[in-house]
């Protein structure tokens, strides 16, 4: 079993790393402050980097999300006071590409997709490693909340963070063995009221930050307004709101402006509680149905990635999580013949999303994951009670 270390012994362990150079991802936000810390207190050679990811005219630039203007003025002040290198690298081609064209185009076929993870993937770790070993670094690291480790089939794989609540393992569950091999994490050892705490302690200046709650490049939260703004005559006009059976209801506003689960803002009188259950993009239908109508037990997800093994060659028993706050439920998984993944629940789940991800942990560890298709499952071609 590994020591528990008291937060103080945590943070003044021996200087160790001396030598080894790191690049920590710096958001101005006071996670991946405190890493820079924690890493410099280790003995590691400390370098600040802060993304540029705005592109021209947008509203980022200004606003005080993770990489806006005010978030690289924050991470200068940081790195200033930890006597550390900073610097400002242009990430804003593989931003476009790999996150909001993508959220685009997701929006688009009736998705709901989550930019969060394709920016973890394709710009927090794979554009800035490469970097980052480009400029002598040996790793990278980040402020989120997981822990990275070596299991005994010599594979790594992503624990849990230490403090449960703010748990950020669900949306890492893609990342390569090449580069976790290359990043440090810090801050999973530690839960947010104490890294507050160490952050206070050492006077950063943003010690009482508060967390950003939306997507970084959306700022007023309006999902359907920047795709409007961005994709122009490709957004779907009005259709139509209908049942399971294709009755028609109502209209709606467009595709892009709802997801599955949803209940406000429809505008329907139905005299009753009533839910987007499906979008189907071919035909511009939203379809409306009953709370009952949102539970599933089966879902088949597709862009499988494996952490813990190198590949799903038999059914295995998974806890999965259908989206970040989702408390899990367990489920058995399986292979299909076409490289998809069938998972089958023991319990319904409710509003399992098209575009969204499901992560398989074993125990504290994050199996793999992949995302979520809307085809429906068919019939279990195994049952979840004769996995061992």
């Amino acid at each position: 079993m590994e020591e528990k270390h008291s937060m103080e012994e945590r943070h003044s362990i021996e200087k160790k790393h001396s030598g080894k150079k790191v690049v920590v991802g710096m958001s101005g936000g006071v996670d991946s402050s405190v890493a820079a810390y924690l890493l410099k207190e280790q003995g590691y050679d400390v370098i600040g980097v802060t993304m540029q990811i705005w592109q021209d005219g947008a509203d980022l630039a200004e606003n005080d999300a993770c990489c806006g203007l005010w978030a690289v003025e924050d991470a200068r002040q940081v790195a200033q006071a930890l006597e550390i290198p900073h610097y400002v690298m242009n990430f804003r081609q593989e931003f476009k590409c790999h996150v909001i064209d993508y959220f685009i185009e997701e929006y688009l076929q009736g998705r709901t997709p989550n930019p969060c993870i394709a920016c973890n993937r394709h710009v927090k770790w794979e554009a800035l490693l490469q970097k980052s070993l480009a400029m002598g670094a040996d790793y990278i690291a980040t402020g989120h909340y997981a822990r990275i480790a070596k299991l005994s089939n010599g594979r790594f794989a992503l624990r849990r963070g230490a403090g449960d609540k703010k748990d950020q393992t669900y949306a890492l569950y893609n990342l390569t063995q090449e580069q976790l091999s290359h990043t440090l994490m810090p801050v999973g050892e530690y839960t947010k009221e104490e890294i507050r705490a160490i952050a206070q302690r050492i006077g950063l200046p943003v010690a009482h930050k508060p967390d950003s709650q939306e997507i970084c490049f959306v700022p007023d939260d309006d999902y359907a307004g920047f795709i409007e703004r961005q994709a122009g005559e490709q957004v779907p006009g009005e259709g139509n709101f209908v049942d399971r059976n294709g009755n028609v209801l109502g209209r709606h506003k467009g595709i892009t402006h709802y997801t599955i689960g949803q209940r406000r803002g429809l505008e329907l009188p139905m005299g009753e509680r009533v839910y987007v259950t499906q979008i189907r993009p071919d035909v511009n239908e939203v379809v409306i149905g009953k709370n009952e109508d949102l539970f599933t037990r089966e879902i088949i997800c597709t862009g499988a990635a494996f952490m813990a093994i190198k590949d799903l060659d038999s059914p295995r028993r998974v806890l999965a999580k259908i989206r970040y706050n989702h408390k899990g439920e367990y489920a058995a998984i399986q292979k299909l013949p076409d490289g998809r993944i069938r998972v089958s629940f023991e319990q319904p789940v409710r509003a399992a999303t098209p575009g969204q991800s499901v992560c398989f942990y074993e125990g504290e560890y994050v199996l793999g994951g992949g995302i979520i298709t809307g085809e429906p499952a068919g019939h279990a071609i195994f049952a979840p009670e004769s996995i061992s």
